[in-house]
């Protein structure tokens, strides 16, 4: 009995510091992206991109650093970075933004959500609409969602002959299981 009531007490606090803090953090998450050319496609994963939920103010952010981007072939990664995305100049692809939804993040469950802010790659920012899920499970929160931008859109041009292996069209899937941010 006297066990149960401390695993009882312990288990209150800890509910009571995790509900005190709003903010939610991984340095973990993963951005892999397709593109689905008719010659070639093209495929790469970043495991390092940090991310960052407010659930007071449902405030989101990602930060990736370009070159963390791995892929199959050496040579991919070096026309992704000095070619494309020419990570030197532009070392960071950002979004800022805010979900839309009212979510009870104190309760366990799976919600639709749609967030809406600025995406910036390449040094290009614009305005972003998009659906995705929040997962609330055991003191975690998991946002997904998977979408579809253009390179055109935001400065990165693929010259016609390599059209047929490099698509326009980049398919984004993100997925950040957050903790806690504890200082």
């Amino acid at each position: 009995m006297k066990k149960i009531k401390l695993l009882s007490i312990v288990l209150f606090f800890i509910n009571t510091l995790v509900a005190q803090n709003n903010k939610y953090f991984t340095r973990n998450a993963t951005i892999t992206f397709v593109s689905a050319a008719p010659m070639e496609k093209i495929s790469s994963k970043n495991s390092q991109v940090n991310c960052i939920l407010n659930t007071q103010t449902n405030d989101l952010a990602f930060k990736v650093v370009v070159k963390s981007f791995e892929f199959e072939k050496q040579a991919m990664a070096d026309h992704f970075n000095d070619d494309y995305l020419q990570s030197d100049k532009f070392p960071n692809a950002t979004f800022e933004g805010k979900i839309a939804n009212t979510i009870d993040y104190s309760k366990n469950g799976k919600f639709d959500i749609s967030v809406d802010g600025k995406l910036t790659i390449h040094g290009v920012t614009k305005a972003l609409k998009q659906k995705g899920t929040i997962e609330i499970k055991n003191g975690k929160i998991t946002a997904k969602s998977t979408f579809s931008i253009l390179l055109s859109d935001y400065g990165i041009t693929v010259p016609n002959d390599y059209l047929k292996k490099i698509s326009n069209t980049v398919e984004l899937k993100i997925d950040a299981v957050m903790t806690p941010y504890v200082r």
